[in-house]
């Protein structure tokens, strides 16, 4: 790619929407799943107790290992949902910004 071109794109506002929207859903994304592993770590160091919390009387499970497998799938979705993102609407907006470059 020479470097007309690239300033081309650069220059693009359709470039510069798909960066700031792009930018704007890994940011929401990943605060999520931040608050969601920090709030989980939050919980063990500071109530254990609730996290020793038994399901069931006499069951051997706590409510933390639910709660562990749950981050990490929450985790999995989030990935899930910034994968369906890129390879729909990013990769579509990414296409046209190229075609336009080509020109």
């Amino acid at each position: 790619m020479s470097h007309a071109m690239a300033e081309h794109i650069r220059s693009n506002p359709k470039f510069r929407h798909l960066v700031r929207t792009r930018n704007a859903w890994a940011t929401a994304l990943t605060l999520l799943v931040v608050v969601v592993y920090f709030g989980y770590i939050l919980l063990i160091a500071f109530d254990r107790d609730l996290l020793a919390t038994k399901l069931a009387p006499g069951s051997v499970i706590s409510i933390g290992i639910p709660m562990g497998l749950g981050v990490i799938l929450f985790t999995i979705l989030i990935t899930a949902v910034y994968v369906h993102l890129a390879n729909t609407r990013f990769d579509r907006m990414a296409a046209e910004v190229l075609r336009e470059a080509g020109k």
